[in-house]
């Protein structure tokens, strides 16, 4: 440390002073802040020199505050696409087994797995189905209750896929107490096979007849009513043709390329009502 005597000529220390390579000495101008140092009156802080830059004019680049956000990520919670109506999600494919399950629950209905004696019938209903089920197809999931007048079965047509099985066809029917000729409605762009001998029965109506065909054993004025009636002709036209009914092993039964679910099963609940009383009207 450099000690230097006062003016006066006193020893106290009292004028010591910073050794010049170390800053700056009392007594001493100070030197010019060099540019980015803050001046003795400044804050402690320190930036870079130009770190602080004036904000951009409009028309330049905009900073992000004046940007308003642009959402791509999909719709938004709440203002996503319009919900589809219940008749348009009858027809979407949408297997919902536990669904099915529960719905019949709650209803009343009765559960099987389809290897029950009473189920033997239904591997017939298969085998007799115009989708040309094939020899591995078996029934499973099988609910059994009633809705309104009408005793039901709707069950799934699975086939197997290593240890588990897959439903490919939902099926729900109806049992005929009269004799019903064999028949198969079915919609009219639609490919059909095994229809020897069936030959068609028209009805009429020029826009129903475009949609939908009826194949019956022998034409008949039963058959004609079923046809013809208004409430059997107003729900097939309000449906997207994607349903296939015929009758076998003593049931009047619908087929869709699809696996049950609660939306479904009532789908094919109000159709096989309003064919069944066309039908019960000839008797």
């Amino acid at each position: 440390m450099d000690k230097r005597s006062d003016p006066d000529g006193s020893d106290d220390g009292s004028g010591w002073r910073e050794p010049e390579h170390l800053g700056e000495g009392a007594g001493r101008e100070p030197a010019e802040p060099s540019a980015g140092l803050p001046s003795p009156g400044q804050p402690a802080s320190w930036q870079p020199a130009g770190w602080d830059l004036p904000d951009a004019e409009r028309g330049s680049s905009p900073r992000p505050a004046d940007v308003e956000p642009q959402w791509t990520g999909g719709p938004r919670f709440g203002d996503g696409p319009h919900v589809p109506d219940q008749l348009q999600r009858a027809f979407q494919v949408e297997t919902d087994l536990v669904g099915a399950q529960g719905w019949a629950l709650q209803h009343g209905w009765t559960i099987s797995d389809g290897q029950g004696p009473q189920d033997s019938v239904l591997r017939d209903l298969v085998a007799s189905a115009p989708v040309r089920p094939g020899k591995e197809a078996r029934p499973a999931s099988v609910l059994r209750g009633r809705a309104g007048t009408l005793e039901l079965v709707a069950f799934d047509v699975v086939y197997p896929l290593g240890r588990s099985f897959v439903p490919k066809y939902a099926v729900t029917a109806a049992p005929l107490l009269g004799a019903v000729p064999g028949l198969r409605l079915s919609p009219a762009r639609f490919w059909r096979h095994r229809t020897g001998g069936l030959v068609p029965v028209a009805s009429g109506n020029e826009a129903f007849d475009a949609r939908w065909l009826l194949l019956a054993a022998e034409d008949g004025p039963q058959l004609r009513r079923l046809v013809q009636d208004p409430a059997v002709q107003g729900l097939l036209l309000g449906t997207d043709d994607g349903d296939e009914f015929w009758t076998g092993a003593g049931h009047l039964a619908v087929v869709r390329p699809d696996g049950h679910r609660p939306l479904l099963i009532e789908h094919h609940i109000r159709l096989l009502t309003a064919l069944v009383a066309a039908l019960a009207a000839g008797y």
